[in-house]
């Protein structure tokens, strides 16, 4: 796990802002200092400042291949048996024991927040750029409104009331002005009309070749399907049906702007080849990495690999690697063959253990230092598949809902749920069609960082809170289940940013 470098956040929502002010005592301006209005003066000026969107997302500390501390770790898929030295802060997630003081938490907040700052700078100064070709403007602002909605949908599931700034904050009043937790309705409504307006636009269907890797309105699409799902199973209760079909709505809009049949003619091993990341139909939205390069390419593979492995990169590892819960490993079904592929056990007595293997580039092209070519996926069809099974499974479509279900099973070789559901050891475990939808997306969509948020959909607080108590503790190690509450629903508010303002950045209950 790399350390992530700690940002400010005040300092993230006016970054550049103040290269704009005078002092009271001065007028006159530095000359070194460029303010941010001046930087936007031709459409490659909005490009560059677009890109630079993009590439923030990439981090760590934001929603890039390394981010799973905020998701996965926080699961019951991945975590660390580990809480000595530089592990120490990161174990917090896993173990339900994180503080406000937590540097790595600020860290996220910041990023996403740094992010956001980016994707206003560019829609607030975008309209003072004269360009020939106008359909050129649509799709930079619809970019920059599709990667601010992801941001704050990062934000809002992770923290709730959060606070929203739609433009350029261009002094420390501004920003003063603007530091307060929005409630989750409103923040959430924002999302929304980012996002619908983003898909008023020209971006195409899905990308290919130089696009790779740039919103598309199946991407969009996706995205708002998920908001409302989320919003109808976590939020607005009396407009929970209205929601659920919204989310249909959206969601069928994304699978059929699909370029391929069945699901089942994309080998599920292709979805994560290298070699054909550029090709494969199924991926809607990634990051896109650069094979041997030494700042743009993945790490993932290296990073997940255990001591004494060659599976993933000839990059050698003295660590555990991407390490996976027992917990995890016992709901694979027998014979599923994504297990063999996503995971294997690494028998050095240093690890002796389950790591990852779902990302590899073992390829002379990666080195043996580990600069690999694996892009991000951030979104895949099996998801957008699974989505529409728990939505129709909740509007009372059952007989929809598992044929979507059986479309991802299907592909993997495993039976269908009819199949399965009169098989005793199945139906005990996964007793109803939402808890086998939700199985499933554990097993396909494993170490992809959904896992988390999948969690909070399918439980209240307090089916969660009773989910996780009724788990093995040994198959979580040292991390200890007991410490699970209804306040872990949510991050704390980082302490920098509570106290500044302890009544309008108030911190979530329970920290």
């Amino acid at each position: 796990m790399k350390k992530r470098i700690i940002i400010s956040a005040s300092a993230a929502l006016f970054t550049l802002a103040l290269n704009s002010c005078k002092k009271d005592f001065l007028d006159q301006k530095n000359p070194n200092a460029i303010a941010v209005t001046e930087s936007f003066r031709t459409p490659s000026d909005v490009l560059s400042a677009v890109n630079g969107i993009y590439q923030s997302l990439r981090s760590s500390n934001n929603i890039g291949e390394n981010s799973g501390l905020w998701t996965d770790e926080r699961s019951d898929d991945t975590g660390r048996n580990d809480n000595q030295s530089n592990a120490g802060e990161p174990f917090q997630f896993g173990d339900f024991s994180i503080l406000p003081s937590n540097t790595y938490l600020k860290s996220h907040w910041a990023s996403l927040y740094a992010t956001i700052t980016r994707a206003n700078i560019v829609l607030t100064n975008l309209d003072q750029v004269t360009f020939a070709d106008a359909a050129l403007k649509q799709q930079y602002k619809a970019e920059a409104e599709f990667l601010r909605a992801v941001e704050y949908f990062q934000l809002v599931r992770t923290w709730g009331d959060v606070p929203l700034v739609t433009k350029q904050l261009k002094s420390t009043d501004e920003v003063t002005a603007n530091t307060f937790r929005e409630k989750q309705a409103v923040v959430y409504q924002q999302i929304i009309a980012d996002l619908k307006d983003a898909l008023n636009s020209n971006l195409p269907n899905l990308q290919s070749g130089a696009g790779l890797g740039r919103a598309s309105k199946a991407a969009i699409n996706t995205l708002l399907g998920q908001v409302y799902l989320t919003m109808a199973t976590t939020q607005d209760q009396a407009n929970r049906t209205a929601n659920l079909n919204d989310a249909k709505t959206y969601l069928l809009a994304a699978y059929n702007m699909r370029t391929f049949g069945a699901l089942s003619s994309i080998p599920y091993t292709d979805v994560f080849d290298v070699a054909k990341k550029a090709t494969c139909p199924e991926i809607i939205w990634q990051i896109v990495n650069r094979q041997g390069d030494v700042t743009y390419s993945s790490s993932i593979a290296a990073n997940n690999q255990a001591q004494g492995e060659t599976i993933n990169s000839l990059k050698v590892t003295s660590g555990v690697g991407g390490n996976v819960t027992p917990d995890m490993i016992k709901d694979y079904e027998t014979g599923d063959a994504r297990k063999t592929f996503s995971v294997k056990f690494a028998s050095n007595p240093v690890v002796n253990d389950y790591f990852i293997t779902k990302y590899r580039d073992a390829s002379s092209a990666a080195s043996n230092l580990g600069y690999g070519g694996n892009d991000w996926i951030l979104m895949r069809y099996a998801d957008v598949i699974l989505m529409l099974a728990e939505v129709s499974n909740y509007l009372g479509e059952t007989a929809n809902a598992i044929q979507y279900l059986d479309i991802v099973r299907t592909r993997a070789g495993m039976p269908t749920y009819a199949v399965s559901s009169a098989n005793a050891a199945y139906a005990s475990k996964y007793p109803n069609l939402r808890l086998a939808i939700l199985h499933e997306r554990r097993v396909e969509l494993a170490f992809e960082h959904h896992r988390w948020f999948d969690l909070l959909r399918t439980f209240t607080d307090t089916e969660l809170v009773a989910f996780f108590k009724a788990k093995s503790q040994s198959d979580f190690g040292i991390a200890r289940l007991a410490n699970f509450t209804t306040k872990d629903r949510y991050f704390p508010i980082p302490f920098d940013e509570t106290k500044l303002d302890p009544v309008k950045m108030y911190q979530n209950p329970g920290y």
